[in-house]
């Protein structure tokens, strides 16, 4: 699913979208109302998530403006550093379909979204098929195949692995890797991240001969290669 983050805060739109590419969602943030507006001119997404106050339009005009651009059935759901009743009443009133208090939890954000997309999209709570060459991520189920064939790997190697292919040739650094895949846990070992980085590697027999190659970048992170045509 594609989805549009709003925050004032860059970085906290960014991380927002960190683990909601973990889940296996297209994500593009934004800190700018106006600059938002705009994309949507241009295209559409599935669900919005935005910040109650941000420089440049008040909470109620760009929902009010989102909500005309959006097909009817797509969610918003809005955020507010307010804990008090007057942000919540006026964004449920403008039309949001369910909102969130900062700091966000990670989990909770993505289960609010998975509840949200469930309800507005029913005829695609099958398994979502993405195909990599060889490899086939079916996300519902999270279910993993090559060649036809399953491999049988952990939830968490499953977005991992899915993560490395959404971002062929990236360097992904261990932060980055850590938000999206570690959702729920704020202190990973490193060996942990690199035990499951290994098995992946196994599992899926990422080497060169098989056409991928998932390599270590020294003192950041990790990227995945698509190897040549020759290889």
């Amino acid at each position: 699913m594609k989805i549009a983050v709003l925050d004032k805060d860059r970085s906290q739109a960014d991380l927002i979208c960190q683990v909601l590419t973990g889940a296996g969602h297209a994500c593009q943030a934004f800190d700018s109302g106006k600059e938002m507006l705009g994309m949507l001119k241009k295209d559409s997404c599935d669900l919005l998530i935005l910040d109650w106050q941000v420089a440049d339009l008040s909470g109620v005009e760009v929902l009010r403006r989102a909500k005309e651009k959006l097909p009817s059935h797509a969610p918003i759901m809005f955020v507010t550093g307010n804990s008090g009743e007057d942000d919540i009443v006026a964004g449920v009133g403008a039309g949001a379909d369910d909102y969130m208090i900062k700091p966000l939890r990670r989990g909770e954000l993505l289960a609010r979204v998975q509840a949200l997309l469930r309800r507005a999209y029913p005829s695609q709570n099958g398994a979502e098929q993405l195909q990599f060459g060889p490899y086939v991520f079916e996300t519902r189920p999270g279910r993993l195949l090559h060649d036809g064939s399953v491999i049988d790997v952990t939830h968490k190697e499953f977005y991992l692995a899915l993560l490395f292919f959404r971002n062929i040739g990236r360097p992904l650094s261990r932060a980055y890797i850590h938000e999206a895949v570690w959702i729920r846990e704020t202190a990973v070992p490193s060996r942990t991240m690199d035990t499951h980085v290994s098995r992946v590697r196994n599992k899926l027999q990422l080497r060169p001969e098989n056409g991928f190659r998932l390599v270590p970048v020294y003192s950041y992170g990790y990227r995945l290669e698509k190897m040549g045509a020759a290889a």
